[in-house]
């Protein structure tokens, strides 16, 4: 394994991951309509080879017991197995407020970590971060919960469950290399690949622009993101990280306004102060840290 980054730099390499998370509605409406799972196998195959081309050490870095292919691979496929499942099943809206818990349980789930404390201020930065987020993924229009979803809003809150689970046990095994996500990407590709086989139809995207697009997903928010959020999650300040991980919906919003698949609202304003401010109170340690004292 490669010597320990500091913590702070941990961190910003983490949040990257969040950065291009951010381009993933973009992108996935760039790509067509391809269907979920389809678009999931071959992405994530990209993701996978790309990183084994990468880096040099991903192929040996793959020699893992059976526990870390469990976590490795049930956080990426079991999160985005039961996320297409509550979507089908549940109002997007709906779902995608409960799937979005996944930065605060993260905070939460935190706490019971070796070596970490939970303050008031990552609860707090979390809960204006979510307001936020609530802003962004209602456009202010309010949402209300209908129990013949009851289902789809399970599967949701499942999805929300495993991300949150999968990143905060990822810090218990801090001495697997990052380049086993590359491993753990190619085996979600197959079983992405599966599902499609068994429950959708095969669309293949229609011009160079979509296919661009699902290269660039595979590159970025797929690949790039996971094997960064690996490096954030087990070095890196994890409470910060979720609770910064907020500015995922805002900025993929304002992706979408400046490209034109989305309008712009004061309401997007309003989120982004609310998540401005979120992140500086959960960091607020971070940021203004009292240099120490000569000596």
């Amino acid at each position: 394994m490669s010597s320990p980054l500091a913590r702070p730099t941990a961190t910003l390499i983490g949040f990257t991951a969040v950065l291009l998370w951010s381009l993933l509605a973009f992108l996935t409406a760039a790509s067509g309509t391809m269907p979920a799972f389809q678009l999931t196998a071959i992405t994530f195959a990209i993701g996978g080879l790309s990183l084994l081309v990468l880096r040099p050490g991903a192929l040996k870095a793959m020699r893992q017991p059976l526990p870390v292919w469990l976590l490795g691979v049930g956080g990426l496929f079991g999160y985005h197995f039961v996320y297409f499942f509550a979507l089908r099943n549940a109002p997007p809206v709906e779902a995608g407020l409960i799937n979005y818990l996944w930065p605060l349980l993260i905070v939460v789930f935190s706490a019971l970590l070796p070596g970490e404390r939970l303050k008031w201020q990552h609860i707090a930065g979390c809960v204006l971060a979510l307001a936020g987020a609530v802003l962004v993924v209602t456009r202010g229009q309010g949402f209300g919960f209908d129990p013949q979803y009851a289902l789809g809003y399970g599967a949701a809150l499942f999805a929300a469950l495993a991300w949150s689970t999968y990143s905060v046990l990822s810090r218990r095994f801090a001495h697997v290399p990052s380049d086993a996500i590359a491993g753990f990407c190619l085996v979600t590709a197959a079983l992405a690949a599966i599902c499609h086989m068994l429950l959708e139809t095969t669309v293949w995207p229609a011009n160079a622009w979509q296919w661009a697009s699902v290269v660039g997903l595979g590159l970025g928010p797929v690949g790039l993101a996971f094997y960064v959020w690996d490096i954030g999650v087990k070095q890196g300040d994890i409470q910060i990280l979720g609770a910064a991980s907020y500015s995922a919906p805002l900025l993929s919003t304002l992706i979408l306004i400046a490209t034109g698949y989305a309008a712009y609202s004061n309401t997007i304003l309003v989120a982004c102060l609310l998540i401005t401010a979120g992140a500086v109170v959960a960091a607020k340690d971070m940021l203004f840290r009292r240099p120490a004292a000569a000596r």
